[in-house]
Order: C-alpha cells, then sequence, then structure tokens
C-alpha cells in the first residue's frame, strides 16, 4: 500500500511577512534606533556632572572625593555658609550687571540695527562689514589695552575706572555690540517697509516707528539678544577678574574662583553649593524667554 506523503510548507504570506518583519527590525536600527542610543548616552554625559555638582553641594564634608557616592549626606549647611563668604553680594553685583547690560545691549544694538536697515549713508556696507570683522578678534586680545584704559579713566571719572561695575558693564555693552548689531540687521529687514510709509504718511516720526512699531514686531530677536547678553556677561571671568580687585565688587564667577583658587584647601561643597544657586537665574530667565529663541535665531540668521 503506497501513501503520498505531502510536504507541509508554511504558506507564503507568512513568510513573506516573517521576512519583512526582520527588515524592518534591522532598517528600525539602522535608521532610528542608534538615535535613540546615541540621544541616552548624550543625556546620562549632561545629567551625571549636575548630579554631581548638586550631591557635593548638599555634602558637609565639604570635599568632592567625599560626593563619589551621590547623595550619601544630605544637608543645607553648605548653602547656609553662604552668606559667610559675601556670597549674596556677589549674585547682587552678578544681577545688576548682567541686567543692565542685556537692557543696554538690546537698546543699542536695536537702534544699531534700525538704522543699517532702514537709512541708506555713506559707507552703510563698509560699517557692518568692519563689525563683524572686529568680531573675529577674541576679547582677550585687548585685555591690557582695557586695563590701562580703565586705569586712565580711573584718574578722571572714578565711576568708570578700576573696580567699578559701571565700568565692566561699559565693557560689556563695547563688546557686545557688534555680532547683536548684526544680527539684528538681518531681523529688521524682514520688516516690510510699506509699514514705515505708511506710519509717515499719518504722520509719525522715525522714533515714534522705532519705539511703537518695529520694536513690537522684533520681539523675538530682542528677547534673544538679552538672553546671551545676560548669559555671557553673567559667565564671563576674564574680563572681570581684570577690572574688579576688590572683594566687595566681585560678580558670581570672580568670587567662586576665590573660593577655588587653592585647590588643596577649597571648600568644594561650599563651591559647589554657589554653582547650584548661581544656575538659577539663568533658568529662569531661558525658560521664560524659551518661546522666542528658536524664531528669533532662525530669522535673523538666515534673513537679510
Amino acid at each position: 500500500m503506497v501513501t503520498n506523503a505531502t510536504e507541509v510548507r508554511p504558506p507564503k504570506s507568512a513568510t513573506s511577512n516573517a521576512n519583512h518583519t526582520a527588515v524592518t527590525g534591522m532598517r528600525w536600527w539602522r535608521e532610528v534606533g542608534w538615535r535613540h542610543i546615541v540621544g541616552i548616552v548624550m543625556i546620562a554625559v549632561c545629567v551625571l556632572p549636575l548630579l554631581y555638582v548638586l550631591s557635593a553641594s548638599l555634602n558637609p564634608g565639604g570635599t568632592l572625593t567625599g560626593s563619589n557616592h551621590l547623595f550619601s549626606d544630605v544637608s543645607l549647611e553648605n548653602y547656609t555658609n553662604l552668606d559667610e563668604r559675601g556670597f549674596w553680594t556677589w549674585a547682587a553685583n552678578s544681577l545688576v550687571v548682567c541686567t543692565v547690560t542685556a537692557v543696554g545691549t538690546v537698546i543699542m544694538g536695536a537702534a544699531a540695527a534700525y538704522a543699517f536697515s532702514r537709512f541708506r549713508f555713506k559707507g552703510r556696507r563698509g560699517s557692518l562689514t568692519g563689525l563683524l570683522l572686529a568680531q573675529m578678534f577674541p576679547q582677550t586680545l585687548a585685555f591690557v589695552a582695557i586695563f590701562l584704559l580703565l586705569l586712565s579713566l580711573g584718574e578722571v571719572f572714578p565711576a568708570l575706572g578700576l573696580n567699578s561695575l559701571l565700568g565692566l558693564i561699559c565693557v560689556y555693552l563695547g563688546g557686545a555690540l557688534g555680532v547683536n548689531t548684526f544680527l539684528m540687521y538681518g531681523f529688521f529687514n524682514t520688516v516690510p517697509r510699506e509699514l514705515d510709509e505708511a506710519a509717515k504718511i499719518d504722520g509719525a516720526t522715525h522714533a515714534q516707528i522705532f519705539w511703537t512699531i518695529i520694536l513690537r514686531l522684533v520681539t523675538p530677536i530682542l528677547a534673544v539678544v538679552g538672553l546671551l547678553s545676560f548669559v555671557s556677561a553673567f559667565g564671563d571671568f576674564l574680563v572681570a577678574k581684570v577690572v574688579l580687585q576688590r572683594p566687595e565688587q566681585y560678580t558670581v564667577a570672580v568670587g567662586l574662583y576665590s573660593l577655588a583658587a587653592d585647590e588643596r584647601t577649597a571648600p568644594w561643597g561650599l563651591f559647589a553649593a554657589g554653582a547650584v544657586v548661581a544656575a538659577i537665574p539663568v533658568i529662569l530667565l531661558f525658560l521664560f524667554l524659551q518661546r522666542y529663541i528658536v524664531g528669533g535665531l532662525t530669522s535673523g540668521a538666515v534673513k537679510g
């Protein structure tokens, strides 16, 4: 008796679906999956140092080696001792300097950008190019000149000399004007000139057009320039160290450096606590102006 054995084969649809799933899985790892891995690694690289600094600030031992075990000992002793080192005076100085610098940079840069965008005068292109080229040289090259200039000004106007917050503000305003003017200039060019002409027909002056119309339309770039100026002035150490030489005039960056100048006896827990507190104003300002940042940077950079 002969039986016909029939070979049982899986349906073609099932086989093709399995191969398609495998191909899709490999493609997903090749095109998308590796990005998740890179993202997780970068998050760890960014977050772990922050956690380490926060743990060191809560460690009353005052050493970084004692903070290898994160949050093994939690205390607010370092934060309460900040006042004894004059930290809050440094924080107040930094807030005054950075706020005045940010506001002054926005007003001066916006006025210069409006003039370059709306007026036509001899040397306009050359002035814009000169502003851009001047920013190619780092400010560290001018340390000696800044020191000698403020030293000479201090003999005539003590408020603008060394150990003066006003003198430091003037240095910051002069250093940040060029690049911010060029950035604002590109954004001002996106505002239609027909608005200016319509306002002039109604009898508006250039000052009225600038303050009541143009500034309202370029709010994103104003927020971006103000934020960048505030952050750069808040974190600056080199220029502030050259200008300020008395502890009561220190900014946060210079004051924290004075705490950690001697690595053998530095109170690292106190230093970490000061760093955590100093980051709060920048974070709050960034969150407040976050909605303007992307639009202000892209529009000002690509349109001109």
